[in-house]
C-alpha cells in the first residue's frame, strides 16, 4: 500500500491524500478529501495544475468534512473524469449543497469583476481563474453517498469505512478505514481530517480511536496551545465593549460553516449572562445564513450547553438584534453604518466575498476594530492585517488599516497541541506509521518531535507533497 500526499503537506490547505492497494486482484485507487489551496498566487497554481495520475483511474473518494481546503475541488476532480462514489456524513452533504455551488459562483464573479476592472484600467497583474462552473458543482453532489457515524461499509472488497465524529464542524468526521491487501495482513488506516477542541463550542469531544496501524494527523496549531474559553471571552467583552462605546463598528471575518455559528452563540451566551448589553448583529453571508438554518436542522448533534443557550434566544429575541442579510443591496447598505454594527461576514481569510467590502470600508476608520478569530494562511489578505500590514491593496486600490487589529485565538475550531496529543493518547498501542500533515512547516515539525518524545513513538514522518510512502 502507499499514499500520496498531493497537499496540506507543509501547509494547512489543499488536502487531498492519494490511497493505493492491491485488493482482490486489482489496484485500487482513492482519495481522502480533494480540498483546494487558499491563500496567494501559488495557491491558484496548485490548484490548476493536473493530478499525477488520470481522475478517472480514481475508485472512490472520502470526504471527512465540507471546509473548502478539504472539498473545494471535487467539482474540478467530477469535471476531469472521475466518476465514483463521494462517501461522506449526512451533514457534510447538507453542507456541500450550499458550499460548493456557492464557491463556484464567487469564482465566477471574481473573474467578472476583474475582467470589468481591467476593460476600466483598475486592475494590474493575472486575472483570477475560475477552477468550475455551478452546473460543475452540481455535478460533484450528484455523486455524494451519505454515511452515518458509526457505521460500518464494504466499499469494495477488502476495504471497509466508518465514520467517527472529528468535533471540528457540524458532520465533520475522523475516517477510519480497514483495508485487506492481497497476501498481507489487514491494516487499519485513520485519517484524523481535523480534530476538534474538546470542550470546544457547539460541537462534542472528538471520538477516541482504540486502534490503528497507520494515522494521519493534522498539525494546524501542533506549535502552540490556545487561550482558555475564559481568556478569550474576557478579550472578546474587552473588544466589543471598547469599540462600541468609542462609537465604531466590528468586523469579524469568520468561516460561513463553523465559525459563524460559534460566533454567534458566543455574543449570544455572553448577552444572557449579562456580561454584554443588548447588541445589533448583521450576518452577511448567504452562505453562513443557509449553515445557520441548517445547523438549526441538525441541533441533535450539538453539545448540551449551545443547545440551551439557543433555546434561550428563543424565548428572549429581543436581547440580540440579529439580522441575516440577503441581497447585494442590503449588504451595500452596512457601508453607512458608521458605529454600533458588528458585522459577521466570509470569507474567513478575507480573500474573497462579502467580508474584502467591509474590510474596505472599515479598515481606513481609527475607532473600528477587526477581529480575528481563525487561522491565516500565508498569502491571505487576513494573515498580512494579522501581520500588522500599514496598508493592504483591496479591489486594485490602496487602504490605509487604521482600525485595531484583534486575534482572539481560542475560538479556533482546531486542537492545539495538548488537544491534538490527548487526542493521539486514544491509541491503546504505538502505529506503525504517523504523518503529519495540515500544518506549516514549524508547526508540524514541533508537532512530529513532540509525539516521538512525549509519546515515544519512533515512526514519525512529515510527508512531502506529492512524494509517496509504503505503508
Amino acid at each position: 500500500m502507499k499514499i500520496q500526499f498531493l497537499g496540506a503537506a507543509g501547509e494547512v490547505t489543499g488536502s487531498r491524500h492519494s490511497v493505493q492497494a492491491a485488493v482482490g486482484g486489482r489496484d485500487i485507487r482513492f482519495m481522502v478529501d480533494f480540498g483546494m489551496f487558499q491563500g496567494g498566487r501559488e495557491a491558484t497554481t496548485k490548484n490548476l495544475e493536473p493530478l499525477p495520475f488520470s481522475p478517472k483511474e480514481i475508485d472512490f473518494v472520502v470526504l471527512t468534512h465540507a471546509h473548502i481546503d478539504h472539498s473545494g475541488l471535487l467539482p474540478r476532480l467530477c469535471a476531469q473524469g472521475f466518476t465514483g462514489p463521494i462517501y461522506c456524513t449526512d451533514a457534510t452533504f447538507e453542507l456541500l449543497k450550499i458550499m460548493l455551488p456557492d464557491s463556484a459562483h464567487l469564482q465566477r464573479s471574481d473573474v467578472d469583476r476583474a475582467v470589468r476592472r481591467k476593460k476600466a484600467g483598475k486592475w494590474r497583474g493575472d486575472l483570477p481563474v475560475a477552477l468550475y462552473s455551478i452546473e460543475e458543482a452540481e455535478l460533484a453532489l450528484g455523486q455524494c453517498e451519505v454515511l452515518a457515524y458509526g457505521k460500518s461499509i464494504e466499499l469494495c472488497q477488502g476495504i471497509g469505512l466508518e465514520f467517527q465524529n472529528a468535533g471540528h464542524i457540524l458532520g465533520s468526521a475522523i475516517a477510519i478505514m480497514d483495508i485487506s491487501e492481497d497476501h498481507a495482513k489487514k491494516k487499519r488506516c485513520v485519517f484524523s481530517g481535523d480534530i476538534g477542541m474538546k470542550g470546544k463550542l457547539l460541537m462534542p469531544d472528538p471520538a477516541i480511536i482504540a486502534q490503528a496501524d497507520i494515522v494521519v494527523v493534522e498539525s494546524t496549531y501542533g506549535d502552540r496551545l490556545h487561550k482558555t474559553l475564559a481568556d478569550t471571552e474576557t478579550e472578546l467583552i474587552k473588544v466589543v465593549t471598547e469599540t462600541l462605546d468609542g462609537r465604531g463598528n466590528i468586523v469579524i471575518p469568520a468561516f460561513a460553516v463553523g465559525r459563524t455559528q460559534e460566533i454567534l452563540f458566543l455574543l449570544i451566551d455572553l448577552v444572557k449572562r449579562n456580561l454584554l448589553p443588548h447588541l445589533s448583529i448583521w450576518v452577511d453571508s448567504p452562505m453562513a445564513t443557509a449553515a445557520t438554518h441548517l445547523t438549526q436542522h441538525f441541533f441533535a448533534q450539538l453539545d448540551k450547553e449551545s443547545q440551551s443557550t439557543f433555546e434561550w434566544f428563543k424565548k428572549n429575541p429581543s436581547a440580540v438584534d440579529l439580522r441575516f442579510i440577503a441581497d447585494v443591496e442590503e449588504s451595500k447598505a452596512l457601508n453607512k453604518i458608521k458605529g454600533g454594527a458588528i458585522i459577521i461576514s466570509a470569507s474567513g481569510m478575507c480573500d474573497a466575498g462579502r467580508i474584502v467590502h467591509h474590510l474596505q470600508n472599515n479598515l481606513p476608520r481609527a475607532q473600528n476594530a477587526i477581529v480575528i478569530t481563525g487561522f491565516q494562511a500565508y498569502g491571505s489578505l487576513g494573515r498580512r492585517l494579522v501581520d500588522r500590514a500599514a496598508k493592504v491593496r483591496l479591489f486594485g486600490e490602496e487602504v490605509p488599516v487604521r482600525a485595531s487589529i484583534h486575534t482572539i485565538g481560542g475560538l479556533s475550531a482546531h486542537a492545539d497541541q495538548a488537544g491534538l496529543l490527548e487526542w493521539l493518547r486514544g491509541f491503546q498501542s504505538e502505529p506503525q506509521l504517523v504523518f503529519v500533515v495540515h500544518g506549516e512547516p514549524e508547526a508540524s515539525a514541533v508537532l512530529a518531535q513532540t509525539i516521538r518524545e512525549e509519546l515515544e513513538w519512533k515512526n514519525v514522518t512529515i510527508p512531502e507533497r506529492l512524494h509517496s510512502y509504503a505503508c
